[in-house]
């Protein structure tokens, strides 16, 4: 996550930052403070932190991560080179701001389900190079992070079967090559394929791009199977706030969106100099 800022600093930067070079005096020290311009839950602030004291700047804390914010709210105060505040701020912003819309999604879709015995989960949909901050946002925002990575664990998706035959070939050749330390989940589009993946011992059966009724269905013949308790069940594919509930009323474990990071807006923080 060093090195991905590293980057970010030095892809806004350029060959220097020709404005603070041209107006601003050398060695000048000034105060200034970020503010929120939108309400949700606030994220990154820590990581900002280290940043910001990495390049020498003084950081105060008035909101700590994970809280809810509102318009208005102070969420740092910072001192330091004007010269080198005005080289870290736009990276900063943009990705507290990322990673505050991030764990605000989460938080609101977390909110819908808090009746219900179920995980929301995000995906790999994140920005490319800044999966580890969403993820991290994620989990702020009480959501489960899912993988974040191929390595973490088996997941058989529909190319891996269109690769390899049917979905329990696939399961069963997993369950031969992979180690014992990776659980295994594989993604199915039918009933007949469901009940044969939780038969043949998948640790997690995603059900993906089923309607409510389908997904009802599916559970009502694993537990006339006595065999639901076999595999945790996920559902994924196209859910949304208007539709969550209908999946979650259907006891499954874990409903994965994501949207949550594929489409997430960004809250808008600024940074002010006094």
């Amino acid at each position: 996550m060093d090195k991905i800022i590293e980057y970010m600093l030095a892809e806004d930067e350029g060959f220097g930052d020709v404005t603070s070079d041209a107006v601003v005096e050398k060695g000048k020290e000034v105060s200034a403070y970020i503010v929120s311009k939108d309400e949700g839950i606030l994220s990154g602030i820590d990581i900002i932190r280290d940043l910001f004291e990495e390049y020498g700047v003084k950081v105060r804390f008035w909101i700590s991560e994970g809280s809810r914010i509102s318009a208005g709210d102070i969420l740092l105060s910072i001192k330091g080179d004007a010269r080198t505040i005005l080289l870290i701020e736009r990276t900063a912003l943009n990705l507290m701001m990322r990673m505050s819309g991030v764990a605000s999604a989460a938080d609101y879709y977390v909110n819908l389900v808090e009746d219900y015995d179920v995980r929301v989960a995000g995906t790999r949909k994140t920005s490319p190079a800044i999966g580890k901050f969403d993820k991290h946002a994620l989990k702020v925002g009480g959501a489960d992070t899912h993988r974040f990575g191929l390595d973490d664990m088996v997941l058989i998706k529909d190319n891996h079967i269109a690769a390899c035959g049917t979905p329990l070939e696939a399961l069963l050749k997993a369950k031969d090559n992979a180690s014992f330390s990776k659980k295994i989940e594989i993604e199915v589009e039918t009933l007949e394929d469901a009940i044969q993946c939780v038969e043949n011992g998948a640790d997690i059966v995603m059900l993906d791009n089923m309607s409510p009724d389908e997904v009802r269905d599916v559970i009502y013949e694993l537990e006339e199977l006595n065999i639901r308790q076999n595999s945790l069940i996920e559902v994924s594919g196209g859910i949304t706030e208007e539709t969550i509930l209908d999946y979650a009323n259907l006891g499954v474990d874990i409903i994965s969106i994501g949207a949550l990071t594929h489409s997430s807006r960004s809250l808008n923080f600024s940074l002010k100099i006094e």
